[in-house]
């Protein structure tokens, strides 16, 4: 069993900058693949960016460059940097961890996540 907390959001101007934290207990969680997701109203759950165990990470390509996963296994923390914030970015974003080894294929599929954080709210004002 995981359990995911996610904090850091909050409301930001455009261009702005936050730091995004998933802390994790459990025996698994640094064995863990772990994604973030976001979630605008009256849409679909969006991947944004993973990383695995090992440290690969993985980006939609609309996020590479202004966006940044990163974890710290010793303190159980997955980290999203996310710079050159615009409106469009505003939703609530959540962590999620997978039970077992995700192939690559699937890294980008709500479907391949089982354990999630109750999420964090990031508004970017223009």
């Amino acid at each position: 069993q995981v359990q995911l907390v996610e904090s850091g959001g909050g409301l930001v101007q455009a261009g702005g900058s936050l730091r995004l934290s998933c802390a994790g207990s459990g025996r698994t969680f640094s064995t863990s693949a772990i994604a973030w997701f976001r979630q605008a109203p009256g849409k679909e759950r969006e991947f944004v960016a993973a990383i695995s165990w090992s440290g690969t990470t993985y980006y939609v390509n609309s996020k590479k460059g202004r966006f940044t996963i990163s974890r710290d296994n010793a303190k159980n923390t997955v980290y999203l940097q996310m710079n050159s914030l615009k409106p469009e970015d505003t939703a609530v974003y959540y962590c999620a961890a997978a039970r077992s080894r995700i192939l690559t294929a699937q890294i980008m599929s709500v479907t391949s996540y089982d354990y999630w954080g109750q999420g964090t709210q990031v508004t970017v004002s223009s």
